[in-house]
């Protein structure tokens, strides 16, 4: 199994303001650069999430995820609006259980968002690489992308690159 994190951080290391707002990440200018986020869809089996990520994705009213499977972990019930595009199933319990049921499908290769979701993976040891697009900007408090861990994970550069815009992305394997 092949499981990657691609997300956006302040340069303080949040990933939401504490009510999860994201007000402070700037409107992609028009034919701005999608760092890396359309080759990193089309090289995943299955996108898992939190369910407050998917409902804040499916409030925006767009779904970037085309026909690629999306599984919410949550244990509550879901409603998708009418007409919605995408392939959404739920999950509930322990990643590792979860992961192993994706894998006996033949969904090998994810990718996780949301602050929870990417903790219990990272907790789990079941991330294989995370690519952070750090934003120039510091809100002081907030959505940790990375909360307590019980040891040390090593990470190695894969890649880095800066954008015109100020921003920063560092590709990382674990381990």
């Amino acid at each position: 199994m092949h499981v990657t994190v691609f997300v956006a951080a302040t340069a303080d290391g949040f990933i939401a303001r504490a009510g999860g707002s994201l007000d402070w990440i700037p409107a992609p200018e028009s034919g701005s650069h999608d760092f890396g986020f359309c080759d990193l869809i089309a090289s995943v089996d299955a996108i898992v999430m939190g369910r407050a990520t998917f409902d804040f994705v499916v409030g925006s009213g767009e779904w970037p995820y085309g026909d690629i499977p999306v599984i919410v972990l949550t244990n509550r019930d879901l409603s998708l609006p009418s007409g919605f595009p995408g392939r959404v199933d739920t999950a509930a319990g322990e990643v590792g259980v979860v992961a192993d049921q994706l894998s006996g499908r033949g969904l090998n290769a994810l990718y996780v968002d949301g602050a929870d979701v990417i903790q219990q993976f990272i907790r789990a040891g079941l991330i294989d690489r995370i690519i952070v697009t750090q934003i120039p900007v510091l809100i002081g408090s907030g959505i940790p992308l990375f909360g307590p861990i019980d040891e040390d994970i090593s990470l190695r550069l894969r890649r880095s690159s800066s954008y015109p815009n100020g921003w920063v992305q560092f590709d990382y394997e674990v381990g």
